[in-house]
């Protein structure tokens, strides 16, 4: 059976529960054509590049699909149909990969650096600075 890779975004305005409601949906629908769906990870609220439909922002979401061709265009049809669904892809893979993908690592590596850029402390390498960082100027008083 053809395996799968499929991310699709869900709007902004409609809650995770809601999300999870649509990955059960779309799950139940390949497993009902007689497919599977494996790993499925929340992405999250994340900020779009440009608008879509008047939206900045979109509930991210991968999920692994086996199943026949049938199944996954019978989901994109009903995500083309869902006013929640912005927009979707699906890709046709050689293997799943089971591993976390790269957007849960980067969120894994950035929870274990703590708190971000106000955890930078001291420059001790700059030394002391005066003058607002520019040359004395004539008349200056040093």
């Amino acid at each position: 059976m053809p395996l799968y890779e499929h991310v699709f975004l869900a709007r902004q305005d409609v809650s995770a529960q809601q999300v999870e409601t649509l990955v059960e949906q779309f799950k139940g629908l390949i497993e009902g054509a007689g497919g599977s769906v494996g790993k499925i990870e929340n992405w999250g609220l994340r900020t779009l590049a440009y608008r879509i439909k008047k939206n900045r922002k979109a509930h991210y979401t991968l999920m692994n699909i086996t199943a026949p061709h049938a199944a996954v265009a019978e989901m994109e049809r009903q995500m083309g149909l869902s006013e929640d669904v912005l927009r979707f892809m699906t890709f046709k893979v050689d293997e799943l990969d089971e591993e976390p993908s790269a957007m849960m690592q980067k969120r894994d590596r950035d929870d274990r650096r703590g708190g971000g850029r106000g955890d930078r402390g001291d420059r001790g390498d700059r030394g002391e600075r005066s003058g607002g960082g520019r040359p004395p100027r004539r008349g200056d008083e040093e």
